[in-house]
């Protein structure tokens, strides 16, 4: 009898245990945007991927428009493991301490998509995530949402529009100086407010993608839009870095292989989403829509280059050099294989003396 209940209770410990290890890992992804955001579309196109390809060994549980956590909640949430996985906006890790991630947040630092994805893809890319490890976190990749527009209820055609408007940042001392830079009044607020902030009056205006703009629905309380093109939002994909080093090997280059996959998907969308957006706030006729010609783009960037100085030293004026240089290259290389353009017409970003 006593034989009989100790192999009873070998086959239970072996059927638990492998019942146990059939379970799928975990993966809870929170973002703070819609899902028919290029970000939100790219995580939903990850999950697919990254199930398909582990067989069932992962399942990827995507949390958007901040169900789990607000934009000052969810970086704490990953280092404590309560999430593995996000996507947060790069503005994020210079509150976290990683300030030259604020690289991104220079005003008009990036002329084009070009340059942006060589510094990206690049050396400096990478040794921007290096720099995560020390808060437990490891990069994956850079996701896209393209070049930010300015809008409020009052028309931003000239830096004096600017002066006394409350406009909504995010949480980055850069974005705090370039909105004082034009002589704004810089507000921080969850992304997850800034509708209610609009409508409220608590805020006159913001920056945003058209995607976001459009997708959050500020076009019904923005009167407003300028295409400026002045700042970019981007997104780094990042999770746990206990969790991820504890995945096994090839899990992890399965995963790693379905990231690549899912940013080149993200990268070609974004873009697409944003002209779209475009159109859609065009013909909604809730806002007026106004391009910012070449010579006024000269003036803003005069006003905004020096936050780029400002800031020389917190971000790394290594890093800022080498995008420079980045940017020369580019405009070298499109130079030396196009007809050039009368220069008022050539958008390109303006370097200090």
């Amino acid at each position: 009898m006593r034989i009989a209940a100790l192999f009873s209770a070998l086959v239970l410990s072996i059927t638990t245990f492998a019942s146990q290890a059939a379970d799928p890992i975990i993966i809870k992804f929170s973002h703070v945007v819609a899902p028919d955001t290029p970000k939100g579309r790219a995580a939903d196109y990850f999950k697919k991927l990254a199930e398909e390809r582990s067989k069932g060994q992962v399942k990827v549980e995507v949390y958007p428009n901040s169900q789990l956590y607000k934009d000052r909640e969810e970086m704490e949430a990953l280092q404590i493991g309560a999430v593995q996985m996000l996507a947060p906006s790069l503005a994020k890790f210079g509150p976290l301490g990683v300030r030259s991630f604020e690289l991104f947040d220079l005003p008009y630092i990036f002329p084009n998509k070009e340059t942006l994805y060589r510094v990206m893809d690049g050396d400096i890319g990478q040794k921007l995530f290096g720099l995560l490890s020390a808060k437990g976190i490891t990069g994956l990749a850079y996701w896209d949402n393209g070049f930010k527009q300015m809008s409020a209820n009052t028309p931003l055609r000239s830096v004096s529009n600017f002066k006394g408007l409350k406009l909504r940042i995010q949480s980055s001392k850069v974005l705090e100086a370039q909105m004082k830079a034009l002589g704004a009044n810089p507000q921080v607020m969850a992304f997850s407010e800034v509708y209610s902030g609009l409508q409220q009056g608590v805020v006159d205006g913001t920056e945003n993608p058209m995607s976001n703009l459009y997708t959050q629905k500020m076009h019904e309380v923005q009167k407003h839009l300028t295409l400026s093109d002045h700042g970019y939002l981007g997104y780094a994909v990042i999770v746990n870095k206990k969790f991820w080093e504890d995945l096994p090997a090839d899990l992890r280059t399965t995963l790693n292989k379905a990231m690549q996959d899912a940013t080149v998907f993200e990268r070609k969308i974004a873009q697409e989403e944003n002209d779209q957006a475009l159109v859609k706030v065009k013909a909604a006729g809730t806002t007026q829509v106004y391009t910012l010609p070449y010579r006024d783009r000269v003036v803003w960037q005069k006003a905004l280059l020096p936050v780029h100085k400002e800031f020389e030293e917190k971000i790394g004026r290594d890093f800022i050099q080498a995008a420079y240089r980045i940017a020369a290259d580019v405009e070298k290389a499109k130079s030396s294989k196009h007809t050039p353009q009368p220069a008022k017409d050539k958008p390109g970003a303006i370097k200090p003396d």
